[in-house]
Parts: structure tokens; C-alpha cells; sequence
């Protein structure tokens, strides 16, 4: 699909797999729909340098490139394998990594634009506030992931952004396609 074509924000799903099987979770470890997805991000920390005698200009350097954090509010699944996750993360020399995929839809249906997550482990899950008078409340409130390593792509597409980083990121709804390749950009 080309890039020209228009993604609605408000249609976008989230799976979430783990690295290496494990006893008691299954594969996709969530698959999950949420209401919010809100801070994929990049941020480029640029080293600017004088140049002595050149006094109408700056000389700017790529720097480490960090992840803003990704926050997912008020998720629906049917299992509880995410507070499995995040209980089993809490003991000492547990390290259980996932990898996830948020996919963006266009307009008319069909997968666009992909975010892939890779070395994702939780750090923050949120219950719903628990009120006898609301009908129909999510399990998963909010859900915060770090995450080593971010890419973005098109479906079908041969152009993308590949950044290894380490840094917060909160998840939401996503599925994943597969054909995200692009350009390596290395943290200095």
C-alpha cells in the first residue's frame, strides 16, 4: 500500500508475544483492543557545535536518540495473561522480553502503517477504577512497557526507521504486519 494513503487513528490493534515460550503463558501473551495508544515516539538528542569564525551558522551532530513512553489506556482482553507477565517480571532473575506489533489502519480497511516493539518489558499495569453502578468494565485499565528497540513501516512498503533505544514506553492496541525494513540509526 502506498504511504499516501490515509490511516485513521481511531482503528489501530496491538499483539503482544513473548521471546521464549513459557510455562503458563500462551502465545500471543495479548491480544488486546484498546481505547488509547498514545506516545510513539523518537527524540534525537542533537549535539550542536561553533564553528569558530563562522558566525551566521550552527554545525549540528546526530546524537542518542531516545523513546518517549508509550501508554495504553483502557484495554479489553480476555485473558489475564498481562498481569501473569507482569507478576512473573517482579521475581528476582525472571527477565521474560516480548515483542509486539501496533498496526495502524487506512481509511479503507486495509493494514498500513506498522510500529514494532521489540525487548518489551512491563513496568506499570493499572486496574479500573471498580464502581458498582458502570456497566461493562475493562480489565486493563493502563499498560507501560520499556522496549529496546523501536521500527516503523508500511505494509508492502520497502521504506522504514529502525532505532535501537532503551526507554519507557506505555502500550495500547496494535496487530502486526510484517515488511518493515529501513534505516538503521545507532545510539552514540
Amino acid at each position: 500500500m502506498p504511504l499516501d494513503q490515509p490511516f485513521v487513528a481511531f482503528r489501530f490493534e496491538v499483539v503482544l508475544d513473548l521471546d521464549e515460550p513459557t510455562a503458563g503463558l500462551a502465545s500471543p501473551l495479548c491480544e488486546a483492543a484498546f481505547a488509547e495508544c498514545d506516545g510513539l515516539e523518537l527524540t534525537m538528542q542533537v549535539k550542536t557545535l561553533e564553528v569558530g569564525g563562522v558566525n551566521d551558522r550552527q554545525v549540528h551532530l546526530i546524537g542518542p536518540v531516545t523513546a518517549g513512553q508509550l501508554t495504553l489506556k483502557r484495554g479489553m482482553t480476555t485473558n489475564l495473561q498481562l498481569w501473569d507477565w507482569f507478576a512473573r517480571g517482579t521475581r528476582p532473575g525472571s527477565v521474560l522480553t516480548a515483542h509486539g506489533q501496533i498496526v495502524v489502519w487506512a481509511a479503507d480497511g486495509t493494514p498500513g502503517l506498522e510500529f514494532t516493539l521489540t525487548g518489551c518489558l512491563p513496568v506499570r499495569m493499572r486496574a479500573p477504577g471498580l464502581n458498582a453502578a458502570g456497566a461493562g468494565g475493562v480489565a486493563i485499565e493502563e499498560l507501560a512497557l520499556v522496549y529496546e528497540k523501536l521500527e516503523v513501516g508500511a505494509a508492502g512498503a520497502s521504506l522504514g526507521l529502525s532505532v535501537g533505544i532503551g526507554a519507557s514506553v506505555s502500550l495500547s492496541a496494535g496487530i502486526g504486519l510484517s515488511g518493515s525494513v529501513g534505516l538503521s540509526a545507532g545510539i552514540s
